[in-house]
């Protein structure tokens, strides 16, 4: 739809990246009003791991958008230079880019086109999602017809190769086959035509991952890969904060992580927040940042923990609460004493 330029913002002074509508496609409305609805759907999107759009505008019958410089690369040069990642850059990875599409789902944008080439990879390891161009709200106000597939094959979901409407659970399929491709460095599902291969998607198990993926990472994979929506994770961004767990607690009977915010720290008093904010300055020496230093409010706890902590929160407060009777008991124990 576009090409991309680096460029020099002369008023705010800083380095920015402008995608410019290919003259080609500019006298075809629809292209057109996609690659508003990209401008318009990405700036109201406010996330750590989503490319900020700066502005929009139109000039000698070229539109355009300003977006944010990602100091880094897309995820397809990653993966075809290096080949398979390993599964804890690859946890980290897709955690992130699961929480951006969470952030777009609760927004009511479905990405529809999640693949490495809009997967962009900072210098420092940080997911920076991007080209919302295609984005359909989820409301169903898109551009597209009734049966009109729009996507890359290499990635789509098993409904929208059969027409259907895509949904936030197809992002997550898309996410499913960019995770594959990490850990084995080629695409699960490719075959001689852009048909043959969507109806792969469709019909065929993707192949096995290697040995090697844990059990937990593998078990999430392989449930953004189902067939049927419903089978997939929930929600994108349950997805992410179940990737930001530690690889005992992704699968099994034990409840998933609760998520609270910072003020149960502060609750929890000087010497936890301390320990935690310990904690993530360790994590800043690896360049590949984990999803709590990218996700700071929240704080990731066991249900047990938290309910522990609440329970002994309880009661020192009730502890309190008798102190100020037992004073007055006291007082009059006193009072007493000395009448006699």
């Amino acid at each position: 739809m576009g090409d991309v330029w680096s460029a020099e913002d002369t008023v705010l002074d800083r380095q920015v990246a402008v995608k410019v509508l290919r003259p080609t496609t500019d006298g075809e409305p629809v292209f057109a009003r996609r690659f508003r609805d990209e401008a318009l759907y990405t700036a109201n999107l406010c996330h750590s791991n989503i490319a900020t759009v700066f502005d929009y505008g139109e000039e000698d019958a070229l539109a355009y958008i300003v977006m944010e410089l990602v100091d880094g690369e897309p995820l397809s040069e990653l993966v075809r230079r290096e080949g398979p990642l390993e599964p804890a850059r690859v946890r980290s990875l897709m955690g992130q880019a699961a929480l951006a599409l969470g952030a777009a789902h609760d927004a009511g944008v479905v990405h529809r086109d999640v693949k490495p080439a809009n997967i962009l990879i900072a210098s420092d390891g940080t997911v920076k999602l991007t080209d919302f161009g295609i984005a359909r709200a989820l409301d169903g106000a898109g551009h597209t017809q009734t049966g009109e597939v729009v996507g890359t094959p290499h990635y789509l979901s098993p409904e929208q190769a059969l027409g259907e409407v895509a949904t936030g659970a197809s992002d997550l399929y898309a996410l499913g086959i960019v995770a594959h491709e990490m850990l084995t460095g080629r695409r699960p599902f490719e075959k001689n035509t852009p048909v043959a291969t969507a109806l792969a998607q469709v019909n065929d198990p993707p192949p096995p991952l290697p040995g090697h993926v844990p059990p937990g990472l593998r078990a999430l994979v392989e449930q953004c890969l189902s067939k049927r929506p419903e089978d997939r994770p929930a929600s994108a961004r349950e997805l992410g904060e179940r990737l930001g767990l530690p690889e005992s607690e992704l699968v099994g009977d034990d409840p998933a992580a609760e998520v609270v915010g910072a003020a149960l720290v502060d609750e929890e008093g000087p010497e936890v927040a301390a320990s935690t904010r310990a904690s993530d300055a360790g994590a800043a020496s690896d360049p590949t940042p984990t999803l709590s230093s990218l996700d700071a409010p929240l704080v990731r706890v066991r249900r047990r923990d938290v309910q522990r902590r609440r329970a002994q929160a309880a009661a020192r407060r009730v502890h309190w609460a008798w102190a100020p009777t037992a004073l007055v008991l006291a007082v009059i124990t006193v009072v007493l004493a000395l009448g006699r």
